[in-house]
């Protein structure tokens, strides 16, 4: 991008991304508009004659709304515009935006990839024609940040990946089962949850959810949503997840009540035993 450009972003993306986009690229005359991305025909709209990119997220890191891969890539190449996708969530092993026409596929490998919460990298990948684009512009002019280490690292975990992605996802599908149908719960949001409005969209791009979820209480009836936290006892209080420990975020946290309810609380299961996990929330629900 270069000054002048515009970007025709999804809404609610991580949030250091949608502060870079906001706050930081318009020092450089770089404009973004965000959009609902649940329906691809707002990107459509948003488009200008000067935008460049077009940015998604899906499933997204918090609320978990899911957007039509493959519909907006289709929209981007007739207006001959580059699309990029954060696909942390998912990893590659359940879901493949290059196959759905996406241009470039960013993860953070500090969670998955890595997998024992010790490494921070971040990964680009894309046909051999825009990496190599990349690699000899902004990648030999400002340089990678990985260390020799790290790599190794990130390779190490890489082995062991797959069966650390299927017991988060399993672990994840036990609880989401327990605490759908729990009476203190408002909503669980999980792109395979029965009652996700998206869910024929997820289960038409995606091979599989992950550990990552979030809920929403109802209002505490003896305790606090912060207490509800910390009573759990498998469940750290974090938020990179993708390593091998279950973690719990309340996202009052981060003092942004327009965007996320108070009793909303992000959890990420990870490769513990599931009956423990689901014990553990029944619990803390109980004093809740």
């Amino acid at each position: 991008l270069k000054s002048g450009d515009h970007i025709v972003s999804v809404k609610k993306p991580y949030t250091w991304i949608g502060n870079f986009f906001i706050n930081m690229l318009p020092r450089f005359g770089i404009s973004c508009t965000m959009v609902d991305g649940e329906d691809p025909a707002n990107f459509e709209a948003a488009i200008k004659p000067e935008t460049r990119l077009i940015y998604l997220e899906s499933p997204n890191s918090i609320t978990l709304e899911l957007q039509d891969i493959e519909s907006i890539s289709g929209i981007a190449k007739r207006h001959d515009i580059i699309t990029m996708i954060d696909n942390t969530n998912s990893t590659p092993l359940y879901q493949k935006p290059t196959r759905m026409g996406i241009d470039i596929v960013i993860h953070s490998a500090s969670k998955y990839f890595s997998g024992h919460s010790d490494v921070v990298a971040g990964l680009a990948c894309g046909s051999t024609e825009m990496i190599s684009k990349v690699f000899n512009s902004g990648f030999m002019t400002l340089g990678g940040i990985i260390s020799p280490h790290d790599a190794w690292l990130l390779l190490r975990g890489l082995r062991t990946m797959p069966l650390r992605l299927e017991k988060s996802r399993k672990n994840a599908e036990a609880l989401v089962a327990f605490l759908e149908g729990h009476p203190k719960v408002e909503k669980v949001i999980y792109p395979f949850a029965s009652a996700n409005p998206q869910l024929s969209l997820a289960r038409k791009q995606m091979l599989g959810g992950n550990g990552l979820f979030s809920i929403v209480l109802k209002e505490p009836q003896t305790g606090t949503v912060e207490s509800f936290c910390e009573s759990l006892e498998f469940f750290i209080l974090a938020v990179s997840w993708g390593g091998y420990e279950s973690l719990v975020f309340p996202m009052s946290a981060l003092g942004l009540p327009q965007l996320f309810p108070d009793t909303m609380i992000r959890v990420y299961a990870g490769i513990e035993e599931a009956d423990e996990l689901v014990e553990d929330f029944r619990k803390a629900l109980e004093k809740y």
